[in-house]
């Protein structure tokens, strides 16, 4: 059989839009949407119309008969802590993401609110695979340190998981025996520790760690609580400082790394030492997960978009190289490609449909 899968990755700068018949990628866009414009909303929730019109808009101007789909597949979100796999939309998540019941704004909540009205439309299933809310730490992973707050379990596990299982293959070892850190490095970070096959702590690119194009990471907390109590922000200017206003963004004026390196180049010393401390802090977070793994690591794994600047890379590797002397580099994002593979296994009957409750 072939079969026909709109996908669709909603990302904090743009949509990613792809349709793959089986495996092989017919076409695939990434509709870039200025900060500047982004920024009109305030909240994640309310880029629902504008970047729905960008997707249809898109497929407009290629002709594309969505009646030819058998599928539709959107990102997973940070929902309710869930075990791995491919999820069909129900009713349930799009009233849980409608009313807020769900762990933290992220675009990524877009991508199956758009697949299902899409799959509805053409009278098809809609899915999402592998959400940024699987959850697989050990209870270690989840004290923060005040006993009110939990460490919660959010990352780019879809991307992760793909590359690891790619670093698997190179090494030729079966995933579940394997230890890898993985940096994913894109507009947010995540920084994660794979034991044996799970992924059993990782930074949350919203909450933690080392700030990144768009997210402060994480903040001193007594100058922040000053912040939040100064009377000159509500709680969701604080949020949107936090994870659409940080990082480079609140440094520079822009989250674009080819941008900050070519202003680097000509010699802008601000945005060297921005450029400099974020990879510094990077590098910081990937030693902190090398404890977790006790220094028995299998590889480091370096994925994103940011990783496609090689120059980054290896300014990141001149820090962190001592740790472990086996690397793999996957520019780029595998999210396309899992979301289709996702799908396609259960159009195959290979693997069980997972139900969100």
């Amino acid at each position: 059989m072939i079969y026909r899968i709109l996908v669709i990755n909603p990302g904090a700068g743009s949509t990613r839009i792809a349709v793959f018949e089986n495996e092989l990628l017919l076409f695939e866009e990434n509709i870039r949407h200025p900060s500047e414009q982004l920024l009109q909303f305030p909240k994640i929730i309310d880029q629902y119309d504008y970047r729905r019109k960008a997707i249809l808009d898109f497929l407009q101007t290629r002709n594309f008969d969505l009646q030819t789909l058998q599928a539709v597949v959107g990102r997973g979100g940070p929902f309710k802590p869930l075990v791995s796999g491919t999820y069909q939309v129900n009713d349930l998540l799009i009233n849980d993401i409608k009313t807020g019941n769900y762990q933290s704004e992220h675009p990524s909540l877009l991508g199956v609110l758009i697949a299902k009205e899409i799959a509805d439309q053409i009278g098809k299933n809609a899915y999402f695979v592998d959400p940024v809310s699987v959850d697989e730490f050990w209870e270690l992973s989840r004290f923060s340190g005040l006993r009110e707050i939990k460490r919660k379990a959010l990352s780019h596990a879809l991307n992760v998981r793909m590359v690891a299982k790619k670093a698997a293959g190179e090494l030729k070892k079966p995933y579940e025996n394997c230890n890898f850190v993985i940096i994913h490095l894109g507009t947010g970070i995540t920084v994660a520790a794979h034991l044996q096959g799970k992924q059993v702590d990782s930074s949350n690119a919203n909450e933690d760690g080392p700030f990144s194009p768009q997210r402060s990471g994480v903040l001193p907390t007594m100058p922040l609580v000053k912040l939040c109590f100064s009377g000159q922000y509500t709680a969701d200017d604080i949020k949107k400082k936090l994870n659409r206003e940080g990082g480079m963004l609140s440094y520079l004026g822009t989250d674009d790394i080819q941008a900050i390196e070519s202003r680097i180049d000509k010699g802008d010393q601000e945005a060297e030492l921005a450029y400099k401390a974020m990879i510094y802090q990077i590098a910081k977070e990937t030693g902190a997960y090398s404890i977790v793994l006790k220094g028995q690591i299998d590889a480091i794994i370096i994925t994103g978009g940011i990783a496609n600047s090689a120059q980054f890379v290896n300014k990141l590797k001149e820090w962190i190289g001592f740790l472990c002397s086996r690397f793999f580099v996957y520019p780029g994002e595998g999210e396309m490609e899992g979301l289709a593979c996702g799908v396609l296994r259960i159009l195959n009957q290979e693997e069980l449909v997972k139900s969100y409750t």
